[in-house]
């Protein structure tokens, strides 16, 4: 959810301690709840212990006001914004904000050269914040650097994503990375409880039921800034219906669903993919089929999906179960032929259907080891009774001249040699006991006994 717009906007640059503006001017009844509860302090701050220990950096930048420059990463509502707000209250340097959804280059750069003039002309220190720097640009982040390589700014840059994908090495690398994680239930039941009995929130003048309540942190999932939200819709609701007290069915109504936390192109897609792929590989299909329902629910591409699923069913089942790829494959088209949302019903079968599925890596370890001897050198020349015998000459060559036709050997197997003299005992695919593959796994070694018999002797 975006911060309300403006609520870091800062005074004239020589406007020490956050230069009054908006950053207290929100903080009136009419700002919403979540605004108006936002922590003052350091000691306010829920959750995140970690970093306000006594030497933390955090406690460093606000508390010894050093000049450090921070990365905050964590899910949204964990603080982030938070942690820029009282760094903007509580020390005496100036503080700048830099939308990273619509500044530029030329507004980065800005920035920073007002920052050197004020401290070459003795003024006050800057803290830069940035939030969701992952969305400026890689000329962008190019352009924090001087100010951070310098110190002319302290940069506290907020993310929502992996930072080792979405910013740029030099400026990882010349910052401290704050990691923060999701609230507890605890956590957030207690911020719903403050924001019911401070004057800042409502004053004491709702009470929520229990059950209620829980509902309401369930759908919050970690996130305290949306149980903020949540919870004013549903006191809203009551009030709405002349009454104080806020019941299941009033949280029920005024808040209908959960905002599926998940961002199509961020470190939520990388983590409930790898969630979906590693519970459909480890056999099971709830937990897969929660990740799928995530995925769908957040608007990831139907076709990526039936992409992952396609993969799967080579790189984790093979011949265990050579009905895998039909099904995942037979999934992957009907997502293109229908579409979603019943597509959806698609991939759900393919998804039960491959979690379920006896499993086998064989065919992934045998090309694996296939290519780690080609990658070795370990080529060599085609036997010359495989080379191509369809044209002049070929024969003068010995090309092809003692090839023995498979169907013309009993049970159509030839005993000759095809791999390379320098490869010619490599055994590449090893399979498995497991479900269909057993049965492949018998006949694989009457086939090689038959093919490999004399031809070792050769």
């Amino acid at each position: 959810m975006a911060e309300p717009e403006g609520l870091f906007d800062t005074g004239p640059p020589s406007t020490p301690r956050g230069g009054g503006g908006s950053l207290s001017a929100q903080q009136g009844m009419a700002a919403p709840l979540a605004v108006r509860m936002r922590p003052r302090t350091l000691d306010e701050l829920v959750g995140q212990q970690q970093l306000r220990e006594p030497g933390s950096p955090l406690r460093q930048l606000i508390d010894d006001q050093r000049s450090l420059s921070l990365l905050l990463w964590g899910p949204p509502g964990t603080g982030k914004t938070t942690i820029a707000s009282i760094v903007s209250q509580s020390t005496d340097r100036r503080f700048v904000e830099v939308s990273a959804v619509s500044a530029g280059v030329k507004e980065v750069r800005a920035a920073i050269d007002a920052a050197r003039a004020e401290l070459a002309r003795g003024g006050a220190e800057t803290v830069l914040f940035v939030d969701e720097v992952h969305r400026f640009s890689k000329a962008q982040q190019d352009a924090l650097l001087p100010g951070v390589e310098n110190r002319w700014v302290s940069l506290v840059a907020a993310t929502t994503e992996n930072p080792f994908f979405s910013v740029i090495s030099p400026l990882l690398s010349r910052s401290l990375l704050l990691r923060l994680e999701s609230l507890s239930d605890d956590d957030v039941r207690g911020v719903m409880g403050s924001a019911l009995t401070d004057e800042r929130g409502l004053g004491g003048r709702f009470t929520v039921d229990d059950d209620a309540l829980d509902h309401l942190v369930r759908l919050a999932g970690g996130d305290a800034r949306r149980s903020l939200t949540y919870l004013e819709a549903a006191t809203g609701a009551a009030a709405a219906r002349g009454t104080s007290v806020v019941d299941l069915a009033t949280a029920e109504t005024a808040v209908d669903r959960a905002a599926v936390r998940y961002d199509r192109q961020g470190d939520q897609h990388y983590d409930v993919t790898s969630a979906f792929i590693k519970s459909v590989r480890g056999s099971d299909a709830d937990a897969a089929l929660h990740y799928l329902a995530r995925m769908m629910e957040a608007g990831e591409d139907p076709r990526f999906i039936a992409r992952r699923l396609v993969i799967l069913a080579s790189e984790d089942i093979g011949l265990a179960d050579p009905t895998a790829l039909t099904t995942a494959v037979a999934a992957a088209q009907a997502v293109q032929l229908i579409g979603m949302p019943e597509a959806g019903l698609n991939l759900a079968h393919a998804t039960i259907a491959l979690a379920v599925a006896p499993k086998s890596n064989a065919v992934t370890t045998a090309i694996a080891a296939a290519s780690a001897d080609v990658k070795a050198g370990r080529i060599g020349p085609v036997p010359s009774h495989l080379r191509d015998a369809h044209y002049g000459g070929a024969k003068k060559l010995g090309h092809g001249t003692s090839y023995v036709y498979a169907h013309d050997a009993p049970f159509g197997i030839a005993e000759q040699q095809y791999a390379p003299d320098v490869v010619a005992d490599a055994s590449y695919y090893q399979p498995t006991d497991h479900g269909a593959e057993a049965a492949v796994k018998e006949r694989w070694e009457r086939i090689k006994r038959l093919v490999r018999g004399r031809a070792r002797g050769r």
